[in-house]
C-alpha cells in the first residue's frame, strides 16, 4: 500500500510554490491581471519553469528534466488551484510534456523541460481520456490542415503538439506556433485562455505515428485529468480556508457569524467532502507517479470526486462570504470561474463516472 501522505520533498516543493506564488501574484495582483491585455503572467512561469524546475519535474534528468514523478507535478498543481496563477502550467507542463513523454520524444521535451519553451496540445480542453483519436485536423505533403477550437494555453505556446489524421493512420505532429493562426476566445475562467487553433497549409514534423500516436495522446489525456484532480482540489482547499477565515471576523447580531451552529455544518460537510477528496487526487497521482495498473480506475473516480468538489466549496464560499463575495473586487468569483470551468476540463464528472463503470464492470 503507497503512503499517500506529501514526502518531505513534495512538502518542500509545495513551500517553494507557495511562496513564489505569495510574492509575485497575489490575489489582487490576480484580479488586476484577470481583465488586462495581458493575461499570463510569463516573468512568474519563467521563474517557476526555469528557475524552480517546476516545468520538466516529470521529464527524465537526461532529457533536461528532474527526473521526479506525477506526486511532485500533483503538489505544484496544488498550489497553483490554491491562487489560480495565471501560468500555462496544464497546457505546457501537464499535457503537452505528457504526450511527448509518451510518444518517446527527444526533440522538444528539453525545451519544454527548461521552460525556455511554452507548449501545448492542439485538442479541446474538453476532450477526455477514451474519447477517441480526434480527425478534425490532417496532414498530407508534409503540411497540416484543419482546426481545434478551445485549446488551452494556446495563445502563449511556441510550440504545439498536434492529433492529425495522415495518410497513415493517427499521429502526433510538432508544429511552430507561428505557423498557425490561433484566436483566443473569451473564457468564463480568466485565469486559464483558450484559443481557436487553424491550420491552413502548417509545416509540421511527424512525432509519432499510427504505431503510438493514439496511445500517446491516450496517456496524455488520463495524466492531465488525474493532475487537475489535485488542481482543483487546491481551488476548494483556497475556498474553505478563506471561508472560515471570513466567518470568523464577520459578525451579526454581535457575534461572528461563524458561530452560528448552521454555518458550522455547511463547514463541517466541505471539510469531509474535502477530506475524501484529497485522499483520491492523491491516489491517482500516485498510481500515474508508479505506472500502476489501477491507473484508469484512480483517475477516474479522483477527476469525478474533486470536479463536483471544486464548484460546491467554491459556491458555498460565494454564499457564505455574503454581499463581498458578489463583488468584482473579491478573488472568489476566479476560483468559482476555474472550479466550473475544470469541470468541463478533460471530461465531465458524469464522463468520467461512465468510463469508471465500465472499468469496474458495472451495468
Amino acid at each position: 500500500m503507497s503512503d499517500l501522505r506529501y514526502s518531505e520533498v513534495e512538502e518542500d516543493l509545495r513551500a517553494s510554490v507557495r511562496d513564489l506564488i505569495s510574492d509575485r501574484a497575489p490575489a489582487t495582483a490576480v484580479l488586476e491581471r484577470a481583465e488586462s491585455a495581458e493575461p499570463y503572467d510569463l516573468s512568474l512561469w519563467r521563474t517557476l519553469a526555469a528557475d524552480l524546475g517546476a516545468a520538466g519535474l516529470a521529464v527524465p534528468e537526461k532529457l533536461g528534466g528532474q527526473g521526479a514523478s506525477a506526486r511532485e507535478t500533483a503538489a505544484v498543481m496544488e498550489e497553483l488551484g490554491r491562487s489560480v496563477a495565471p501560468v500555462p502550467f496544464l497546457g505546457s507542463a501537464v499535457l503537452a510534456t505528457s504526450a511527448l513523454l509518451a510518444a518517446g520524444d527527444t526533440t522538444v521535451l528539453p525545451g519544454l523541460a527548461s521552460g525556455e519553451v511554452i507548449g501545448a496540445l492542439a485538442v479541446p480542453l474538453t476532450l477526455w481520456p477514451g474519447a477517441g483519436f480526434p480527425d478534425s485536423v490532417r496532414f498530407a505533403d508534409g503540411v497540416l490542415e484543419g482546426r481545434v477550437g478551445t485549446v488551452a494555453d494556446a495563445g502563449v505556446a511556441e510550440v504545439l503538439v498536434v492529433p492529425a489524421m495522415g495518410p497513415d493512420g493517427p499521429g502526433l505532429y510538432e508544429v511552430a506556433a507561428t505557423a498557425a493562426v490561433i484566436s483566443e476566445i473569451t473564457p468564463l475562467d480568466l485565469t486559464r485562455r483558450l484559443a481557436d487553433v487553424t491550420f491552413d497549409g502548417s509545416p509540421a514534423r511527424l512525432i509519432t505515428g499510427p504505431g503510438g500516436a493514439a496511445e500517446a495522446l491516450d496517456a496524455a489525456l488520463t495524466t492531465g485529468a488525474g493532475l487537475l484532480a489535485s488542481e482543483q482540489l487546491g481551488v476548494a482547499q483556497w475556498c474553505l480556508e478563506s471561508t472560515v477565515a471570513y466567518v470568523k471576523q464577520r459578525f451579526q447580531f454581535g457575534r461572528p457569524v461563524g458561530s452560528f451552529q448552521a454555518l458550522k455544518h455547511r463547514l463541517a460537510d466541505i471539510y469531509l467532502e474535502l477530506v475524501a477528496a484529497r485522499a483520491a487526487a492523491r491516489h491517482a497521482a500516485d498510481t500515474l507517479a508508479t505506472a500502476d495498473t489501477d491507473v484508469p480506475v484512480a483517475v477516474a473516480v479522483a477527476q469525478s470526486t474533486c470536479s463536483a468538489l471544486a464548484v460546491h466549496v467554491a459556491e458555498e464560499a460565494v454564499q457564505l462570504h455574503g454581499g463581498i463575495g458578489m463583488t468584482w473586487e473579491h478573488p472568489v468569483h476566479l476560483y468559482l470561474k476555474r472550479a466550473k470551468a475544470s469541470e468541463l476540463a478533460l471530461g465531465t464528472p458524469g464522463r468520467h463516472r461512465e468510463r469508471l463503470s465500465a472499468l469496474v464492470d458495472l451495468p
